[in-house]
């Protein structure tokens, strides 16, 4: 008797399978293109002259900013939905951006304008970056494993404080006189213009750790997104790997913050493209096209608004903008969070 051998793989049929990488291929084609063309194109230095490699150095200063903040949004706002079960929302909830906001405002109130030019190197960023992980290791530490040990609890927390945060700047930025106010606005407005060379020794090695690691637990992280009930039922302590993966989550989302500023509704946007075009629950085929995708939507944007439309300063609003559509008509199609 020949029995039947069956298998379960991460796509339906062969042609899902091909379909996913002939998009993911078109997907990074785009975004090199978008990439290179940020670095050539307009160039206001003629080819021949020696100073055509130096100013394409710089324009490659962005490019790298642009897949730091690709790469950290994109997968800590995937690995962030699928550890809560929720497409809706996102890591913005645990207050990175208030807390950025409120630290830049602070500096600024108390300490004036020379002080907030000067808050600013290696030191500044690791301090805010510290600061940051450190605000989401307390909620873990106290909500996850304390007496009330629910996911649910913590995101409410979460709110809380970050609106907290919020009035509490807003409050500082109202007494602030229009200069100073000005200064500081510049600062709180996410873009890639706002990273500093710097800062890359340290950060490109800490996401590619992250990386690596949500990668090589890809598996897990799968069984996670299954929920508690059914991740204990299948072995696995879900209070451990939960807290392993927002600790890897907080990272990565302080990282890009405190490198580029806020962008609340970025990663919301690429997530929901990447559930759309990928047919698989499976993370190892989840994380690389979110990055793909993130970095062709953030340098596509780039060189349309640079180039194109010529208005450079308006490139975060508009996807901002996109992404916080795209989060409305999510809401109004599921009908709740």
């Amino acid at each position: 008797m020949i029995q039947e051998s069956r298998m379960v793989h991460d796509f339906q049929t062969k042609q899902q399978e091909r379909k996913y990488w002939i998009i993911f291929g078109v997907v990074v084609i785009l975004g090199l293109l978008a990439a290179f063309g940020l670095l050539v194109y307009n160039n206001p230095v003629p080819v021949t002259s020696s100073s055509f490699i130096p100013v394409v150095r710089r324009r490659m200063n962005a490019i790298i900013a642009m897949a730091i903040a690709a790469v950290t949004q994109s997968v800590a706002t995937v690995a962030f939905q699928s550890v809560t079960n929720n497409k809706i929302i996102t890591p913005s909830l645990l207050g990175f951006e208030a807390l950025y906001t409120t630290i830049q405002t602070s500096v600024l109130y108390f300490f004036g304008i020379g002080a907030l030019v000067a808050f600013s190197g290696t030191q500044a960023f690791l301090i805010q970056v510290v600061a940051m992980v450190v605000l989401s290791l307390l909620l873990y530490g106290t909500l996850l494993t304390g007496k009330f040990g629910n996911l649910q609890f913590m995101l409410l927390i979460g709110i809380i404080i970050g609106t907290g945060l919020r009035s509490l700047s807003s409050f500082m930025r109202r007494l602030l006189s229009p200069s100073e106010f000005d200064i500081l606005q510049a600062r709180l407005y996410g873009s890639v213009n706002n990273a500093d060379p710097e800062y890359f020794p340290i950060v490109i090695p800490i996401v590619i750790l992250v990386i690596v690691l949500f990668m090589i637990s890809s598996n897990k992280l799968n069984v996670l997104s299954l929920g508690k009930d059914v991740s204990t039922n299948l072995g696995m302590n879900y209070q451990k790997g939960l807290i392993q993966t927002l600790v890897l989550v907080s990272i990565l989302m302080s990282i890009s913050t405190a490198l580029v500023g806020p962008m609340t509704f970025f990663g919301f946007l690429v997530a929901t493209l990447t559930y759309q075009l990928t047919p698989t629950y499976n993370h190892k085929y989840l994380f690389p096209m979110a990055i793909a995708l993130s970095f062709l939507v953030l340098s596509g944007a780039y060189f349309l608004m640079y180039h194109v439309f010529n208005a450079q300063g308006v490139v975060s609003v508009i996807i901002e903008l996109i992404g916080g559509g795209t989060f409305l008509i999510l809401i109004f199609r599921k009908g709740k969070l």
